[in-house]
C-alpha cells in the first residue's frame, strides 16, 4: 500500500512516503524536504545470532554524486572506496540515538541504509537520514522502543531557525543537531561559537519543542501502514545458577570496584570471571556467554548503586573531581609542535604540522568541492587500552572523534589572511580510560601553542555522565571508561574560557529533562575551566616564533592578468622558479601567489623572481639590465623578466659617441634610468640620466633595486 504523509518543519513541507520503493526490505521510507530526498531502508535477518551478547545492528549512509546532478572526479568516475568522512559521520549520528531504543536481547543482524537520491543544494540530508532510520524501523517488524526525530537548530542574526539552509550556516553562531524519542533528547551534536550554557541549552530545547510533529507522523505512519513485531526470545537464567553466581562473586566484585588503577582492576574482575566458570564446571560450559552477562549486571548494578547511595566512585573519587592532569609542549624535536596531555589513565599526544596552501585537504562533496586548510586526525591504537588487535586504516570511531574534535578546535584557529599555513594536528592517543576525544581537544590546543600558531584562545573539554534510577540523578565530572560503558550518558562539551566551541550527547536511556541537561552544563563549565587553568601552567599563550623546521610561506598579490607571466608556456617558468629555489608556489585566481619554502633564503628568492616578473617598469626608475642586442642607433636592455627597453645611442654617454659598441656590448649589465614610456608600450631608457642620479649629492638619487613595497 502506497501511503505519504506530510508535516510542517521549520517552514517547509517534510514528507514520508512508504510502500512505493524497495518493498522486499522489511521497512522501507522515502524521506523528502524541498528537493532533497533520500530512500532509507531496514532489514532484519530471519536467523537468530547466537554467542554474541551486544545489538548486532550496522548503519550505512552513501550520497550518491548524481543527487546534485554531477559526475564523481575520481578516476573510476564512479562512487567507489571508503564512506568519505561526510558519510561516516552522519553514519555515526543516525547509529548513536536509535541504538538504544533496541531491546536488550535483540539478536538478529539488523542492517540500516540511508541513499541519498536527491540534492538541492539547500537541505542537508542527515537530518532526513535519521528520521527515515526511525521511520523505516516503524513500520517493520523489528521491535524499537520509540520513534526517533531529529531536525537541526541554527542561531541566525540572534533568532534561532529550524533546518536552516546549508549556505546560511557559515553566518551562524550556533549549530547544533537534537534528536528526541517521545520521552526526551537522546542526543545531540554540534558546535557553537564561542556561547553560553544557557544559549545551548536553549537552542537544544528549541528544537525540542519543534520535533513533535516528526514524531506524530511517524506514530500515525505505524498505525497505518506497520506490520506487527517479531517476538524476541528472551534471554533466561535459572535461579539456582543465579544465586551460585551471585555467591561466587558479590563480595569480591565489590572490592574489585575500589581499585582505582584500570589495569589492575580488570585484571581482578577477570580472575573473578575466570574462577566462576572454572567454580561452575563443565555442567554450565555451554552457558558461559550468559553467565558472563550476569556477572556484567552484578559490577553494573554494584558501581551505580555506589555511586547513587554512597556518592562514591571508582577508587573512591567524588562525583565532580577530575582525575590528576600532566601537560608538557615541546616533547617531539622535529615537529612543528607537540604536546603530552595527561588526564588520570587518558594521555594523548598531540602534534603539529605546518604546510601551505597546496597542502589544503581538497574533499568531493554533494554541494561541491570543499579546501580545508585546517585537519584535526584521531588515531586510537590497540595498545592504548592493552589490545591486541590488527592495525588499518581509521575506524568510524576514529573519524567521530576527530570530527569532534576539530569542530571544538576549529573556533579558535587563526583566519588565512592573519596566518597563511595549512595546519595538521595529529592526536596520537597513548592511553585511554575515559574520553580520549577530550584529551584530544587539550592536547591540540597545547600543540599549537607551542607551534606558535596565533590561535584566538586555548580550549579545553571534558566528558560528563549521568546514572539515573526512578528520581535519583548523579552526574558525573571527568568520567572514567567504566562509568560511561555502565552509565546513562556521556555528554562531552569543549570551550574556551569565554564559552562553549562544541557538544555532543548520547543518552543510553530513553530521554532526559531540561533540569538534567542545565546542571550537566554547568558542572561541564566548572570541570572544563578546571582542566583549562591547568594548562594554562604549562603554556599561556602561543609562542612568538614559529619551529626553526617549519617551512616559512611569504605571500603577495599581483594583477590576475600577470598569472600567466608567472606561470609560463605549459607551465615552464613556475617549474623552473620552483626547482631552482627548492620552493612551492601557489597562486589562485583572484591574483594571491603564495610562495613556500624549507627557509626564509628560498623563500625570499623566489618571490623576488616572481617580483621580477610581474612589475611594471615605472619611469623614473633605475633599473640593473642586460644588453641583449645592439643596433646602429642603440642598445636594448632587459630590465625585467621578459621586458625591454632602447637606450638611444644619445642616451649612452654625456659625450658624444660614434658606435654603440664603444660603449657596451651584449650581455654587459648595466645601469638605465627609464625616462618615458609611450602609450604603446616602447620603453625609453638612459645609462647617462642613470650614472648621473649617482654623483654624489645629487638630490633625487634612487636606489638601483626596484621598489616593491605596493606588493
Amino acid at each position: 500500500m502506497e501511503l505519504e504523509l506530510k508535516a510542517e518543519i521549520g517552514g517547509r513541507t517534510l514528507s514520508v512516503r512508504t510502500g512505493k520503493m524497495a518493498k522486499q526490505a522489511s521497512g522501507a521510507v522515502l524521506v523528502q524536504y524541498g528537493e532533497t530526498q533520500v530512500l532509507v531502508t531496514v532489514v532484519a535477518s530471519n536467523e537468530l545470532r547466537t554467542g554474541i551478547d551486544f545489538v548486532p545492528l550496522s548503519v550505512e549512509y552513501q550520497e550518491k554524486i548524481y543527487a546534485a546532478g554531477r559526475i564523481p572526479g575520481n578516476y573510476f568516475r564512479r562512487e567507489v572506496g571508503r564512506p568519505s568522512e561526510k558519510e561516516t559521520l552522519t553514519a555515526r549520528l543516525i547509529d548513536r540515538p536509535i541504538r538504544p531504543l533496541f531491546p536488550k536481547d535483540f539478536r538478529y543482524e539488523t542492517q540500516v541504509i540511508a541513499t541519498v537520491l536527491s540534492m538541492d543544494q539547500e537541505n542537508d540530508p542527515d537530518t532526513l537520514s535519521m528520521i527515515g532510520a526511525s521511520a523505516a524501523l516503524a513500520i517493520s517488524d523489528i521491535p524499537f522502543a520509540s520513534p526517533v526525530a531529529c531536525v537541526r537548530v541554527a542561531r541566525l542574526d540572534g533568532r534561532f531557525v529550524i533546518n536552516p539552509p546549508i549556505n546560511a550556516l557559515n553566518n551562524c553562531d550556533i549549530n547544533i543537531m537534537v534528536a528526541r524519542s517521545k520521552e526526551g533528547i537522546v542526543m545531540v551534536e554540534g558546535e557553537g561559537q564561542i556561547v553560553s550554557e544557557q544559549e545551548i541549552l536553549e537552542a537544544v530545547f528549541y528544537a525540542n519543542d519543534a520535533m513533535q510533529p516528526i514524531i506524530d507522523l511517524q506514530e500515525k505512519l505505524r498505525e497505518i501502514a506497520g506490520v506487527e513485531k517479531r517476538e524476541i526470545k528472551q534471554e533466561t537464567i535459572d535461579d539456582a545458577l543465579l544465586e551460585k553466581i551471585k555467591t561466587l562473586a558479590l563480595t569480591r566484585t565489590k572490592e574489585a570496584l575500589t581499585i582505582a588503577d584500570k589495569k589492575d582492576r580488570h585484571k581482578v574482575l577477570f580472575k573473578i570471571k575466570t574462577d566462576v566458570l572454572e567454580s561452575l564446571g563443565d555442567a554450565y560450559a555451554d552457558q558461559s556467554l550468559l553467565i558472563s552477562n550476569v556477572l556484567h549486571d552484578i559490577q553494573r548494578d554494584f558501581l551505580r548503586n555506589m555511586i547513587l547511595q554512597e556518592g562514591k566512585r571508582i577508587g573512591g573519587r567524588q562525583l565532580n573531581e577530575i582525575r590528576p592532569i600532566s601537560a608538557e609542549v615541546g616533547v617531539l624535536t622535529r615537529p612543528h609542535g607537540s604536546a603530552l596531555f595527561t588526564r588520570g589513565e587518558t594521555q594523548v599526544l598531540g602534534v603539529l604540522t605546518l604546510g601551505s596552501s597546496s597542502d589544503e585537504q581538497r574533499v568531493e562533496t554533494l554541494s561541491g568541492d570543499e579546501f580545508r586548510p585546517f585537519m584535526l586526525h584521531y588515531n586510537f591504537p590497540p595498545f592504548s587500552v592493552g589490545e591486541v588487535k590488527r592495525v588499518g586504516a581509521p575506524s568510524r570511531r576514529d573519524i567521530g572523534h576527530g570530527g569532534l574534535s576539530t569542530r571544538a578546535v576549529n573556533k579558535v584557529i587563526p583566519s588565512k589572511d592573519r596566518f597563511d599555513y595549512t595546519i595538521r594536528i595529529v592526536s596520537e592517543v597513548l592511553e585511554s580510560n575515559g574520553s580520549s576525544s577530550m584529551g584530544t581537544v587539550c592536547a591540540a590546543s597545547l600543540a599549537l601553542m607551542d607551534g606558535g600558531v596565533p590561535i584566538t584562545d586555548a580550549v579545553s573539554g571534558i566528558a560528563m555522565g549521568l546514572i539515573k534510577e526512578g528520581d535519583q540523578v548523579v552526574i558525573l565530572s571527568d568520567i572514567l571508561g567504566d562509568e560511561d560503558h555502565m552509565g546513562d550518558m556521556d555528554f562531552k562539551v569543549a570551550g574556551t574560557k569565554d564559552g562553549i566551541t562544541a557538544v555532543q550527547m548520547d543518552i543510553k536511556i530513553h530521554g532526559i529533562s531540561r533540569e538534567i541537561l542545565e546542571k550537566a552544563l554547568e558542572q561541564a563549565r566548572e570541570g572544563r575551566l578546571f582542566i583549562l587553568n591547568k594548562m594554562m601552567e604549562t603554556i599561556k599563550s602561543s609562542r612568538t616564533e614559529l619551529s626553526p623546521y617549519a617551512p616559512c610561506v611569504l605571500s603577495l598579490t599581483i594583477k590576475p592578468d600577470k598569472i600567466r607571466d608567472i606561470i609560463g608556456p605549459g607551465g615552464k617558468v613556475i617549474r623552473a622558479i620552483q626547482s631552482e629555489t627548492n620552493s612551492k608556489v601557489d597562486i589562485d585566481d583572484s591574483g594571491t601567489v603564495r610562495v613556500s619554502a624549507l627557509s626564509e633564503e628560498e623563500a625570499n628568492e623566489a618571490l623576488k623572481r616572481i617580483k621580477e616578473i610581474v612589475t611594471d617598469p615605472e619611469v623614473g626608475t633605475i633599473y640593473e639590465g642586460e644588453v641583449v642586442r645592439i643596433t646602429d642607433f642603440g642598445a636594448f636592455v632587459r630590465i625585467l623578466p621578459g621586458t625591454e627597453g632602447l637606450v638611444h645611442i644619445s642616451q649612452l654617454e654625456h659625450r658624444r659617441i660614434a658606435k654603440v659598441r664603444d660603449v657596451v656590448k651584449e650581455g654587459d649589465i648595466i645601469s638605465v634610468k627609464v625616462i618615458e614610456i609611450g602609450r604603446d608600450g616602447k620603453i625609453r631608457l638612459s645609462k647617462k640620466a642613470a650614472n648621473n642620479d649617482d654623483e654624489p649629492g645629487n638630490s633625487q638619487n634612487l636606489t638601483r633595486k626596484r621598489d616593491t613595497s605596493r606588493y
